[in-house]
């Protein structure tokens, strides 16, 4: 894994780099599927050590949000300017920055409103287990055919674990808040999955570092008013806190974030929609190691069904997928 500032020139496209280029294409997918799983365990500390900086620093977790992106994306771009690359250029790079920042910023916003008027398991089933769906159809409407049995397949056993997995509480909400809850949870997977599409697309004059770094940092901005709106952005300064902070900027925001651009240039989105579910296994695991907290066996049988989802969806790509999506 190419360590996080070390970049080539920008001006080149987000395809293969020079080293990545001497692989053949099976090896170009493998590398692209253990970027991709890597970036999912890092993404799933994220709720962990996002909790712990909630807690520490008494932020709302929109908060947490806009500081996760803000800082995640000004440490890339700081990494950067420090190895010498210049800021992107020419008005495509910078539309794709401003998809990525809006992207990631609505993103965040719809997930965690959806928690907010919901349940943090119905919020994290539908948008973490939607996105797969979204992007099933939209390369079903795309390409004008049926989704492939076997691709139906993996994303139904996934959605049955997740389930199993997260759990769905009996009741105790009011109805309107239940479809609100899922409607905007179900809308922060619609954005994944394109966030996820528009990854897929070839682009000269930014790579998958200065999208991750310039974007993020764009997004951060973009959620700080709405953040100031719902509880504020000021917190105590402390070791611990500042440490948190890093901490959540660094490992599942800056690098999972550059992996997963990276994976996303020869693994199919649907694949990496389905590995990104790694996020909440890893998460879950974190939470049993570190908190204490206990699962049902039915939420073992789900991490079992998901984890095998997983490992199906990242067999079945083993050969490159022709062109973006």
């Amino acid at each position: 894994m190419q360590p996080l500032g070390t970049t080539e020139p920008l001006g080149t496209t987000e395809g293969p780099s020079t080293s990545e280029a001497r692989l053949g294409p099976s090896s170009r997918v493998s590398s692209g599927l253990l970027s991709l799983v890597i970036a999912g365990l890092l993404w799933g500390t994220g709720g962990i050590t996002g909790r712990a900086l909630a807690d520490s620093a008494h932020l709302s977790p929109i908060a947490v949000a806009a500081y996760r992106l803000g800082v995640g994306g000004a440490l890339v771009v700081i990494s950067l300017l420090a190895t010498g690359q210049r800021p992107p250029r020419g008005a495509a790079a910078w539309r794709r920055i401003l998809a990525v920042a809006v992207l990631a910023a609505v993103f965040q916003a719809a997930y965690f409103s959806a928690v907010a008027v919901g349940t943090v398991s119905v919020a994290t089933l539908v948008a973490i287990g939607s996105s797969p769906v979204f992007v099933l159809l939209y390369e079903s409407v795309r390409h004008r055919r049926l989704p492939q049995r076997r691709a139906t397949m993996v994303v139904v056993l996934a959605l049955i674990g997740l389930t199993m997995l997260v759990g769905v509480p009996a009741g105790g909400q009011s109805m309107p808040k239940e479809l609100a809850c899922a409607g905007l949870a179900a809308f922060s997977g619609l954005t994944f999955a394109a966030f996820t599409l528009l990854g897929r697309r070839p682009l000269v004059g930014v790579d998958e570092r200065g999208v991750t770094g310039y974007g993020f940092g764009l997004g951060g901005l973009l959620l700080a008013p709405v953040a100031a709106l719902s509880g504020g952005l000021g917190f105590t300064v402390s070791p611990e806190n500042l440490g948190l902070l890093t901490l959540l900027a660094i490992a599942p925001t800056a690098l999972a974030y550059t992996l997963f651009f990276r994976g996303l240039r020869t693994v199919a989105a649907s694949t990496a929609t389905v590995v990104a579910l790694l996020e909440p296994l890893t998460g879950t695991l974190l939470s049993i190691a570190l908190l204490g907290e206990r699962l049902s066996p039915a939420g073992y049988a789900g991490a079992l069904l998901l984890g095998g989802a997983i490992v199906i969806s990242a067999r079945t790509q083993t050969a490159p997928t022709s062109g973006g999506v």
